[in-house]
């Protein structure tokens, strides 16, 4: 006689998946705050930001997020650049947030984000993605994606319920 058995399991991402991994963002813009900015980005706006962040993951909406400084339009040290993915059954790192290098030259720098969608948004009908944005803290408005005047480093994963942010970093060719 033999015998089988199967063991089914299933993870639905929830909002505090989303909201697991969205602090983990405004954590990381706190210490960009507090190591660069003084008051850029303030509080109010880290806030927004960890909101929209939260909605975009746990809609299924976010593609990629960056947050950083901006001079002559380019992304400079210390930005910062989240990519969103499906982990697809595979275990990723939960990593603490920070690693954020001081002493950068920001001068003449704006503090700037751009975000961009996954095709399950480009999907939505227009007054589905309205309704969304009308939930938000803020909205944002269509502009060319910024180039990054450096280079890019891979150095932090966020990761809840099968799903994970890549961090990357904006290193100056110093």
């Amino acid at each position: 006689m033999s015998y089988s058995f199967t063991i089914s399991e299933t993870s639905a991402f929830t909002v505090t998946h989303a909201r697991h991994m969205a602090a983990k963002v405004a954590t990381d813009l706190k210490r960009l705050q507090r190591l660069y900015g003084g008051l850029k980005p303030s509080d109010s706006r880290i806030a927004d930001y960890e909101a929209e962040v939260t909605a975009f993951l746990k809609g299924g909406y976010l593609k990629a997020v960056s947050y950083g400084y901006q001079r002559n339009g380019d992304w400079i040290e210390p930005s910062l650049h989240y990519s969103a993915r499906d982990l697809a059954n595979i275990a990723a790192n939960d990593d603490d947030p920070g690693g954020i290098r001081p002493g950068a030259n920001i001068e003449g720098a704006v503090f700037k984000s751009y975000m961009t969608y996954t095709d399950a948004w480009n999907e939505l009908p227009e007054a589905e993605r309205e309704a969304f944005c009308s939930t938000l803290p803020f909205t944002r408005t269509n502009a060319p994606e910024p180039k990054v005047n450096g280079y890019l480093t891979n150095d932090r994963v966020y990761s809840s319920g099968g799903r994970a942010l890549d961090r990357r970093s904006v290193k100056s060719f110093r």
